[in-house]
């Protein structure tokens, strides 16, 4: 049996189009289209699933790859890890500052929600501020305590210590607005054995937070720096994300002096 669509279309398809015209399997309409079905699957299949196999990667890759408000910076010690432990947020403030507002309570409630909402610690395993400040008046020798002394006594497994060095709040004159600043010492103590746990190099974490402008009077900037002060103390002890690690309050680079 011959080709009868003539020598241009038995070239153009070669041997298999002659195979399988002399073996009677199909006619040569037929054959071409079985033709051009082997070479897709014999061809064009190979190449369209090794492309899609590079997108699929390129896919997965991409999924798998943190967006940069996922980014996460590690965190210095991770109290995550210690969630079923008690902790006390013990602020000290030396006699000399008045700041004119009860920092100790400010400090200690901002600290207190950061660790709720950031690292999660249940509410139930943080000492409040009126568990600690029944037991400051209790105790005449309140001062004379270590921190985990203190913790020990109220059950708590670690300290987070907070030294105040400076507190100060500027009303700026005539405009209602007012200006701040508040510089501090933080550290982790374990209360078992009274050693530090964080900073691992340092003796205490230098925090220094500040603003230019507040509107809405002396309560809300003691809110503000209060909550700036735990954020850029907090943030070393879980997985922040890399978007939320700096604010604006944070002064802690160089230049303090000078903006001060």
């Amino acid at each position: 049996m011959g080709c009868d669509t003539g020598a241009g279309n038995c070239g153009k398809h070669g041997w298999l189009i002659l195979y399988l015209e002399r073996k009677g399997i199909v006619q040569t309409k037929k054959a071409q289209l079985a033709f051009s079905l082997v070479a897709f699957v014999v061809i064009v299949m190979p190449w369209l699933l090794f492309c899609n196999g590079c997108q699929i990667a390129g896919l997965i890759a991409a999924v798998g790859t943190p967006t940069r408000s996922e980014r996460k910076t590690v965190a210095e010690y991770n109290i995550t890890e210690e969630q079923e432990q008690k902790i006390l947020v013990l602020v000290d403030q030396p006699v000399t500052l008045n700041p004119g507002i009860n920092l100790r309570y400010y400090l200690t409630k901002a600290f207190n929600e950061y660790l709720k909402a950031r690292v999660k610690i249940p509410a139930e395993n943080i000492v409040t501020y009126d568990t600690l400040s029944r037991f400051r008046s209790t105790r005449p020798d309140f001062s004379m305590l270590a921190p985990s002394q203190v913790g020990t006594a109220l059950a708590a497994n670690l300290v987070i210590l907070v030294i105040i060095d400076d507190y100060q709040l500027y009303e700026m004159a005539d405009t209602g607005y007012h200006k701040g600043f508040l510089t501090a010492r933080a550290l982790l103590v374990d209360c078992a054995t009274g050693k530090t746990l964080w900073p691992e190099l340092e003796q205490t974490r230098n925090i220094k937070v500040g603003f230019e402008l507040e509107k809405f009077g002396p309560t809300a900037a003691a809110a503000r720096l209060t909550a700036a002060a735990a954020h850029c103390t907090v943030r070393y002890l879980y997985d922040c994300r890399k978007n939320r690690f700096k604010i604006a309050e944070d002064r802690s680079g160089v230049g303090w002096t000078e903006w001060r």
